[in-house]
């Protein structure tokens, strides 16, 4: 289902209809269809003034790319929403990421036109051989006016159905780390996106869809598109902020929020302290990583009506499946995608090992940006992988980590996360992280690392924060896990190492266990 099909049919039907809210601002069906030409209008216009304008990555076939650095999620989605309609394609860059990955992913994919709040950046770009175009969004937003203000100079035409094999969107793998990884995706990709949605996680028609956040992240940018696309409305967040959030999911009657797992950890407690603005809060859905335990029981706990999906998927993939029930660690694959688990070999192996994870789905994108990675994304029988580990059985898929999360020792596969999953339920221990060190005898051993920082949020509230207790840990390890997968150590550490998403970087976890920065139990 085309996005701009269904903004212009709700606009049509239904014009007063909301569906782009932010903190203060807001637009209907019909005024995001009027915004949507005055904005393009503005990117025609910067694109066309470019003398030598760089040439767009071959990916797009030759169309313009337009990227979008900027904090203000409602705008951010606006702009994303806006250009659908049109001969476009679009990004959003993280102004979180290290300048060098900003400047590279612009440059090496011939970004254009960027729209960004960051002086650095824009200061970074003119002082680069890049040849685009720059311009903050207080200054775009005026040309905007007063484009929409001059009936001499009339806005761009109304936004179209485009065709279903043209390039809609560039996204990026994870850039707070490593160098990111651009590929695109087409309009049929996205709408059979949406249709997997759809079909699974519910954003009906009609429905308030709260996803605060960063609009660079994919989860945040998939529920807002998929909530347009289905004629909802999309309420946004640059940040979560759990007071404020609890206002809006009572004033503005939301009954679906789309977050990760830490906001929907501080959603459970901001609930906890004033559950009667949640009460009409019906689903949650959440994904990006393995939903712990102990956030889905509180959850529970505090809100026994509310529903609780936790999917899967990739960026580059789409939406694979999800999980509902029990601990949330085997996941039911969707009946339109095809999942294997193969070695390194390329063969299936045996139902229950630890392999390769990969995936067939409409929705996938081609592969990678031309320049951005040497990473092959899709194989020649047209399967996918992004180099997730994980085990099938019975046709259940349970995630193992990424291929860097897969430790062995003395010839065993371990899955670390795997090891983290067992202490999420023991009582108030806050984060921990699993590594594998260097072993001459076994090749390597698991070691445990706990954070004991100050931040509590992990902890029920009003619990202190517990000695820990080396023995007890290590009892608890024999009960829940396979003998390979006990730790053979434990470290405290006062801060666990993570991104700017918040989650936590392994391969620097174990670079302050191996300089000496955390303490042996």
């Amino acid at each position: 289902m085309p996005i701009t099909s269904t903004i212009l049919d709700v606009a049509g039907s239904h014009p007063k209809q909301l569906a782009l809210v932010g903190s203060g601002e807001a637009l209907t069906y019909s005024e995001l269809l009027e915004d949507s030409r005055s904005m393009f209008a503005v990117v025609d216009e910067l694109h066309r003034a470019q003398s030598d304008p760089p040439t767009p990555a071959p990916e797009t076939e030759g169309i313009p790319i337009t990227a979008i650095s900027a904090t203000s999620a409602f705008d951010t989605s606006r702009i994303i929403a806006g250009l659908a309609g049109y001969r476009a394609v679009s990004a959003t860059i993280d102004p979180r990421w290290p300048m060098a990955h900003q400047l590279g992913i612009i440059r090496t994919t011939g970004i254009g036109l960027v729209i960004s709040d960051s002086t650095a950046l824009a200061e970074a770009l003119a002082a680069s051989t890049w040849t685009g175009t720059v311009i903050s969004l207080a200054d775009f937003r005026t040309r905007e006016a007063a484009v929409a203000a001059d009936a001499a100079a009339p806005p761009a035409p109304a936004p179209t159905v485009r065709d279903a094999s043209e390039p809609f969107l560039m996204l990026f793998s994870s850039g707070t780390t490593s160098n990111p990884k651009a590929f695109i995706k087409t309009r049929q990709q996205y709408r059979d996106n949406v249709a997997v949605s759809a079909a699974h996680l519910e954003p009906l028609p009609g429905v308030a869809t709260l996803a605060p956040g960063p609009v660079s992240y994919s989860l945040t940018l998939y529920a807002v598109i998929e909530s347009l696309a289905t004629g909802g409305s999309v309420h946004v967040a640059d940040e979560f902020d759990p007071i404020t959030m609890g206002r809006r999911i009572a004033a503005e009657s939301i009954t679906r929020v789309v977050a990760v797992p830490a906001v929907v950890r501080a959603l459970a407690e901001a609930a906890r302290r004033d559950p009667e603005r949640f009460t009409g809060l019906d689903l949650v859905v959440t994904g990006g990583a393995n939903l712990p335990a102990r956030i889905r029981n509180r959850l529970g706990e505090i809100l026994p009506n509310t529903r609780l999906i936790s999917y899967y998927g990739a960026a580059e993939i789409g939406f694979i499946g999800d999980s509902r029930d029990g601990d949330g660690t085997w996941i039911t694959i969707y009946p339109s995608i095809g999942a294997q688990i193969r070695s390194e070999s390329g063969g299936e192996v045996p139902e229950g090992e630890i392999g390769t994870l990969w995936i067939h789905a409409a929705a996938c994108s081609y592969g990678y940006v031309t320049g951005t990675t040497d990473a092959v994304l899709r194989g020649k029988d047209g399967w996918a992988t992004v180099d997730d580990q994980g085990r099938m059985v019975d046709g259940m898929l349970q995630l193992a980590g990424r291929a860097g999360d897969i430790a062995i020792t003395g010839g065993h596969k371990v899955s670390l996360p795997e090891v983290e999953r067992a202490f999420e339920t023991y009582d108030n221990l806050g984060e921990v992280c699993a590594i594998a060190l260097d072993d001459p005898a076994l090749g390597s051993i698991i070691v445990l690392v706990i954070e004991t920082g100050t931040d509590t949020a992990g902890l029920v509230a009003g619990a202190a924060r517990p000695i820990i207790d080396k023995a007890a840990l290590f009892k608890h390890a024999r009960t829940h896990l396979a003998p390979q997968f006990v730790p053979r150590r434990i470290y405290r550490l006062e801060q666990l190492p993570r991104t700017v998403g918040g989650k936590i970087r392994r391969s620097e976890t174990v670079d302050l266990i191996m300089d000496g920065q955390g303490q042996r139990l």
